[in-house]
């Protein structure tokens, strides 16, 4: 698949829009979840990649996105890496809010392509990182991390390397809805927000989302 089919894939399924929380920055968003899911299935299958998390703006990024535009300060002139970024709105909000360097981490090629998708309509710069930089040095100041404990695989491989990059100097930032595999320890409460979400894709139609801080310590179960 080439960045040229990406992108028309994603114009084609999707709509310019605004997440609830954030309408300050433009996303490609899926409208209604049937459609897509069943346009892409197929699509998706014979090129063997995951299905579209990216053309929804997720709690989790919403909360990081919100808290990031209303405190621009704690995020300008910092080199910033939004990771297992989605569509990228957390990563748009850090560039909107003056961040000197924004990076993208997806192993989703469509995800990566809508975050650029989304950074041209929104005239900022994000670089993309398609790959895994989990086991990677630190060498980002903040690191954004929007609703990524919803499973326990995942949980197990991200977790013991943002604590590190928690202990290695890097600021960490976590919003999660309450999913089952959030770290019990070793987080600090930044802000709660009350997000507006879809029955189909949330069993409520409101997710209260808390945005943590990683302590210096191991953010075990």
């Amino acid at each position: 698949m080439t960045p040229a089919d990406a992108a028309a894939f994603i114009r084609a399924h999707t709509v310019l829009g605004a997440a609830p929380l954030v309408p300050e920055v433009s996303l490609y968003l899926a409208t209604e979840i049937t459609p897509i899911w069943q346009a892409t299935e197929d699509w998706l299958a014979r090129r063997n990649m995951a299905p579209p998390f990216w053309a929804f703006a997720w709690p989790g990024s919403q909360a990081l996105a919100r808290y990031i535009l209303d405190h621009p300060g704690q995020v300008a002139g910092l080199h910033v890496l939004d990771f297992a970024a989605g569509g990228g709105l957390a990563g748009l909000a850090a560039a909107r809010a003056g961040a000197a360097l924004v990076e993208a981490a997806e192993i989703d090629a469509l995800a990566i392509a809508a975050v650029a998708l989304n950074a041209g309509e929104n005239g900022l710069a994000v670089t993309g990182l398609p790959k895994d930089v989990v086991g990677e040095a630190c060498r980002w100041q903040l690191i954004l991390c929007g609703d990524v404990c919803y499973e326990a695989p995942m949980s197990r491989h991200i977790l013991p390397w943002l604590a590190r990059m928690a202990a290695d100097g890097a600021e960490v930032w976590l919003a999660d809805p309450g999913r089952a595999y959030l770290p019990r320890r070793g987080l600090r409460e930044i802000a709660r927000y009350e997000i507006p979400t879809s029955l189909e894709l949330e069993d409520h139609t409101c997710r209260q989302t808390v945005l943590y801080r990683f302590q210096n310590e191991y953010a075990g179960a």
